[in-house]
């Protein structure tokens, strides 16, 4: 097949082999044929109240949990202290990496259930607040 193809204002003509026949329909069995009309409830769908964790700490805004499976390597948050958000509060090694575990709110620590050395995993709870 011969065509005519223009760059930067020059024509060229080209030959083209094909390889394959193009000519024959194709279908497109993955796609409907026509739009799927999306519905959206007019009415809000209520949600069901959240369990208590299982270790029973109900009110996840007094708790602070650990975001790796690693160990402590130092604590700096000790019982009675009050602390700020984002105040640190431990540091946690996983991989070789370290991790600064942080206050997420505001508040005096009631407890600090960990120690360094201590092993810990995903989701333990760390520190308490009151």
């Amino acid at each position: 097949m011969r065509l005519q193809i223009a760059i930067d204002d020059n024509a060229y003509e080209v030959d083209v082999e094909i390889l394959e026949d193009d000519s024959l329909a194709r279908t497109p069995g993955y796609l409907p044929p026509h739009p799927i009309p999306l519905t959206v409830p007019s009415t809000p769908v209520a949600t069901a109240p959240k369990p208590a964790a299982p270790d029973g700490h109900a009110d996840e805004s007094k708790v602070c949990r650990s975001p790796v499976a690693g160990v402590v390597l130092r604590v700096t948050a000790q019982p009675g202290q009050q602390l700020h958000p984002n105040d640190l509060m431990m540091v946690l090694e996983a991989m070789k990496m370290e991790t600064n575990v942080t206050a997420p709110v505001a508040g005096k620590v009631k407890i600090v259930n960990v120690k360094a050395g201590d092993a810990v995993k995903v989701n333990q709870v760390l520190v308490e607040f009151e």
